[in-house]
């Protein structure tokens, strides 16, 4: 619910009330001595639907952007006609609950901080993203989508292309780049102190931590969670709930990945850094290729109905720009999720192979310790390189046929060329 106060230009205040009364709508009417140009006030409550319509069919009867509106929430509202009101406005569906695109605009650019708050704020969310994944630590990383800004300019680049405000597109378009910029780069900085300091080992193997490894090697499910993120975000904005909530959705999807480039980067592997890069700007298209969309599903359109065709090819040459290079990203990250998928394959079908081996009759004698597959650092297409076959026996020393056995069978399954290392480890009976 909302309540709205305007003002009522000179010569304009029966008009208005004319609209209102045929919209069987409450008001109060105060007289205005304050400015010349108007001649009353008159507050008036509405449901969250109606306020767009209603303040355009206000503006058709002359109340233009220079009256002055105010439109806030309002907690309860006791009245028959407004029961009536609420039943003609809202059905239940999303196109219903969404707010005002005056309320939208507004909360689109509040939502922005200034240049200075942001870059702080992103820097230092990327410096904690760092530092948790350098922990592999799931909460500090979890902690470090909390504090980033990235909701406004996500969402506000897709609030400005469909309401036709080009102003509002182009600052969040620049927030959102130079905010993709800051958290690689301050995450390069942090994690090449943290390198030079010793305060991990500087030969610490990236692949080895998960929380890294999983964004240095993303595979396409990433891309989902960036077009959820986009839609809660759009829903959340559109209808004024759990707008904070879905902001670290919208950090989930960038600021973790960013952190984990960096790393990369400080470590000298700016390879390894492909696979995170490209998630994050996978991340940035989806959420706002999600964001069109779903303004576009729920009625949002620009003010001005002589602009509603130029704004529309404007959006839909902006959805399949988007769509096209999501689509060349989503066919890269198609190609680490295969990769990996054929990884581990490999990794199930050796372990089954080694297995098998030893259950034979002919080497009944010795089991099956430790098994493990090494993988390369040709990231983010990963693949194994090394599988290391840890065998018990009642000696130190196993039969060739045994090693030879367990080499070709493993190799077998491998595309490339994998060595098969034996060790063998001497049981003592007691």
């Amino acid at each position: 619910m909302r309540l709205v106060q305007l003002t009522v230009p000179t010569g304009k205040r029966q008009t208005i009330i004319e609209t209102l009364e045929e919209r069987k709508i409450d008001y109060v009417v105060t007289d205005e001595s304050g400015d010349r140009d108007y001649t009353a006030v008159v507050y008036f409550p509405l449901p969250s639907p109606a306020v767009e319509p209603v303040l355009d069919e206000l503006q058709d009867a002359g109340v233009d952007e220079d009256a002055y509106t105010v439109v806030v929430d309002a907690e309860t509202v006791v009245s028959r006609r407004f029961e009536a009101l609420r039943d003609e406005y809202e059905n239940g569906d999303v196109a219903t609950d969404r707010i005002s695109r005056q309320e939208l605009q507004s909360e689109a650019e509040s939502l922005t901080p200034t240049f200075s708050v942001y870059a702080i704020m992103t820097i230092i969310s990327a410096v904690v993203a760092t530092a948790g994944l350098f922990l592999d630590s799931p909460a500090v990383v979890v902690g470090s989508m909390v504090i980033a800004p990235l909701i406004g300019p996500a969402l506000g680049l897709s609030v400005g292309s469909v309401i036709d405000d080009e102003e509002l597109f182009r600052e969040s378009l620049w927030y959102q780049i130079v905010g993709i910029v800051l958290a690689i780069a301050a995450a390069a900085v942090f994690a090449w102190l943290v390198r030079m300091t010793n305060i991990v080992p500087p030969g610490l193997d990236l692949l080895a931590v998960d929380e890294i490894s999983e964004r240095l090697a993303p595979d396409l499910l990433s891309l989902a969670i960036a077009l959820g993120a986009g839609v809660a975000g759009i829903i959340s904005i559109a209808t004024g709930t759990a707008v904070a909530l879905v902001g670290v959705m919208i950090a989930a999807a960038l600021i973790p990945p960013a952190a984990a480039a960096g790393i990369a980067i400080a470590w000298g592997q700016p390879s390894a850094a492909i696979g995170s890069t490209a998630l994050v700007l996978v991340n940035v298209l989806s959420v706002n290729l999600a964001g069109l969309l779903t303004l576009w599903y729920v009625g949002y359109r620009p003010e001005n109905l002589f602009s509603l065709g130029e704004t529309e090819q404007r959006v839909r040459r902006r959805v399949f720009g988007l769509a096209a290079i999501v689509l060349v990203f989503a066919v890269f990250l198609g190609a680490i999720s295969y990769t990996s998928y054929v990884a581990s394959t490999f990794e199930q079908n050796a372990q089954n192979e080694a297995e098998m081996v030893l259950s034979e009759e002919e080497f009944a004698e010795y089991q099956l310790l430790e098994f493990e597959v090494i993988m390369d650092d040709d990231y983010p297409f990963v693949s194994p390189e090394r599988v290391v076959v840890t065998v018990g026996g009642p000696t130190d020393e196993a039969s060739p046929e045994l090693a030879d056995r367990l080499n070709e069978r493993i190799s077998q399954h491998a595309d490339e060329p994998v060595t098969v290392e034996i060790r063998y480890v001497g049981l003592v009976e007691r």
